[in-house]
């Protein structure tokens, strides 16, 4: 069919001009290339070549550091962990140290690396630097160093107690506290001394002033046990910025349960080694003008084998009938800092042992007696005096141990 033939070769000129066209359009760039992106079988309308594509990493957050204490800060408590956290990367390196003498403190990471915490206690009135460096997500380090300085000397508060470590004392010895600084936040203090018997028996603190609290239970130790006072008043604040600066256990020994029954009206003194008769002796107690004091007494650790008593001490002069200048006695055993002991009678009162009250408030006994109070009652021992002139005549609380004179409900009640 010759005429089909010639209808076909017309159209096939055409594509090949069409093609040929659109080739030097893209050789030559501009819009023909521009259209033929939009057309080319795979390219999306729109779509950036592949040179376009960013090939930069982005930058890594920032890391945000916090410290504590911070930069300056004065007067920080050595008890306050020294602390460093960040939110975005971690903690590469810490290094707590004194700045004058390089000593470092430890401490530990934890949280991933995000968080680090001192682990030892700082030390009073001494400057720290505080290095820390951290590392971005990119593995960038960065060092952030601060300075500060603990609680100075002045604000340093301090505690001794009686009876000392390991001492052995009697069922009736009250724990005593005395503190360096005024005490003002005594609930604190308070918290921070935990006593425990061997049988639970609970106690109570008494404070007769702010820089002195003693603790006793209701009733006595029980004999032959001990007690475990535990101390941490390290970093505890006393009141008015005032810091205390240590910690300890300490340990007392409560040995047998040794009483003495006094009797002044009878004039006679019974002694119970655990509550049995160990002893009787005579005794001459206190006279009409200086009577014996009443209720409880507790021995203190006061033991002279020899001691002068001094008139002028208790108030007497030379011309008072009852003035005895300077006494020479023997065996004599402190039941008070008023000066109230128990004692070998002077040679003039022994006929009158058992018989007449002649003494300036002491209890006096023979040898025997004296010298087996000194060689066998111990500091917390008990004294108590009954008979007496006035039974309302107690000493004074501080003066000596005068707490088992006050009711437990009272004594508790502060």
């Amino acid at each position: 069919m010759p005429e089909l033939e010639s209808a076909r070769k017309p159209r096939r000129g055409w594509k090949i001009a069409v093609v040929a066209a659109v080739a030097v359009a893209i050789g030559m760039g501009g819009v023909g290339a521009a259209t033929a992106n939009s057309w080319v079988a795979g390219n999306e309308a729109g779509a950036p070549t592949p040179s376009a594509v960013p090939t930069t990493t982005p930058p890594a957050a920032p890391v945000e550091l916090t410290v504590a204490p911070g930069q300056g800060a004065e007067g920080y408590n050595p008890a306050v962990p020294v602390t460093a956290q960040v939110k975005t990367g971690t903690i590469y390196s810490a290094i707590l140290k004194e700045t004058e003498t390089g000593a470092t403190t430890d401490g530990e990471l934890s949280d991933g690396g995000r968080k680090w915490v001192s682990g030892s206690a700082l030390a009073f009135d001494t400057n720290y630097t505080f290095s820390v460096t951290t590392m971005d997500g990119h593995g960038n380090l960065d060092t952030n160093a601060t300075t500060f300085s603990t609680v100075p000397a002045a604000n340093e508060a301090d505690m001794w107690m009686y009876p000392a470590n390991n001492s052995t004392v009697g069922v009736a010895q009250p724990l005593e506290f005395h503190f360096s600084e005024p005490v003002t936040n005594k609930a604190a203090v308070e918290k921070a001394i935990r006593i425990t018997s061997a049988t639970g028996q609970k106690g109570a603190f008494h404070w007769y002033s702010d820089t002195l609290a003693r603790y006793r239970a209701a009733t006595y130790w029980p004999a032959n046990t001990a007690l475990k006072v535990d101390i941490k008043l390290f970093g505890v604040d006393y009141g008015n910025g005032q810091i205390g600066n240590f910690n300890k256990t300490n340990t007392i020994n409560i040995g047998d349960k040794v009483v003495m029954e006094a009797d002044a009206s009878a004039k006679i003194v019974h002694i119970y080694v655990n509550d049995h008769l160990a002893k009787t002796f005579l005794a001459s107690m206190g006279d009409e003008r200086f009577p014996s004091a009443s209720g409880f007494l507790v021995l203190t650790a006061d033991k002279q084998r020899h001691a002068t008593f001094d008139a002028s001490t208790i108030g007497l002069k030379p011309g008072d009938p009852a003035y005895y200048g300077k006494l020479k006695v023997e065996y004599a055993t402190r039941l008070a800092n008023s000066g109230i002991f128990i004692h070998l009678a002077a040679p003039v009162a022994i006929p009158y042992l058992g018989k007449v009250n002649l003494s300036h408030g002491c209890i006096g006994l023979d040898r025997e007696g004296a010298s087996w109070v000194f060689n066998n009652m111990k500091p917390g021992d008990l004294v108590h005096t009954t008979g007496t002139l006035d039974p309302t005549n107690t000493i004074a609380p501080t003066d000596g141990f005068g707490d088992w004179n006050i009711p437990f409900a009272h004594y508790a009640n502060k």
